[in-house]
């Protein structure tokens, strides 16, 4: 498994809705490869964020048209739109990672492990200067309460171990998933939906994998 998703980020191989997301990974790997400034520091922040919008002007990425007022809600990350009643539109500014690679890599993530709620890149979008990713997802409705307890022993079937409150590592695969709460899982007829998840990947993850 852990192969495959190593090929997934690196854009070798499928998932759901992951070819725009990986091209764009890709891209921002390449034209920040040469730079010499640490990526944990905000010059490299600014200097990806020029890089990416500067391909979303070339590839006509830009969006006009969001309705917003289908808001639904809000976080410290996203904003959130209903969409034809179906879906939702979550505007993104990946305040969560380092880098805007590191974000697109948490989707294609998520896209692999909860392919059910899947996120699809249908472009970009500024306010107040700040650029947003926008994604569409499947609407969940909830049925009832999600059970903490259950979406840990899920995870737990799965190799996740808990690290504290709602945060687990997966040891063999060097991957952190956060923030699982009862807004980030949802239940429907009896069934977790997982629809907001933060995923980090660690050295360990790359670790041997040739580029």
């Amino acid at each position: 498994m852990k192969d495959e998703l190593r090929n997934i980020l690196s854009g070798k191989s499928p998932v759901s809705f992951g070819a725009a997301l990986q091209t764009i990974a890709c891209y921002l790997r390449e034209s920040t490869q040469a730079s010499p400034t640490d990526k944990d520091t905000k010059l490299f922040q600014q200097q990806e964020k020029a890089s990416l919008e500067d391909y979303i002007s070339k590839k006509e990425l830009w969006i006009y048209d969001i309705d917003f007022s289908q808001y639904v809600s809000e976080g410290a990350e996203q904003k959130v739109y209903l969409k034809n009643g179906k879906y939702v539109l979550k505007l993104n500014d990946a305040i969560y990672y380092n880098t805007w690679e590191d974000y697109f890599h948490n989707l294609l993530l998520h896209n692999y492990f909860f392919p059910d709620t899947a996120y699809e890149l249908i472009g970009f979008t500024k306010e107040d200067n700040i650029l947003y990713a926008v994604v569409k997802q499947k609407f969940v409705t909830i049925t009832n309460p999600t059970d903490l307890l259950e979406v840990r022993s899920f995870l737990i079937r799965n190799g996740f171990e808990n690290t504290r409150n709602n945060d687990y590592f997966n040891p063999k695969l060097g991957i952190i998933l956060e923030d699982l709460h009862d807004e980030n899982v949802l239940t429907q007829n009896g069934i977790l939906y997982f629809i907001d998840t933060v995923f980090y990947i660690t050295k360990d993850f790359w670790k041997d994998y040739p580029v």
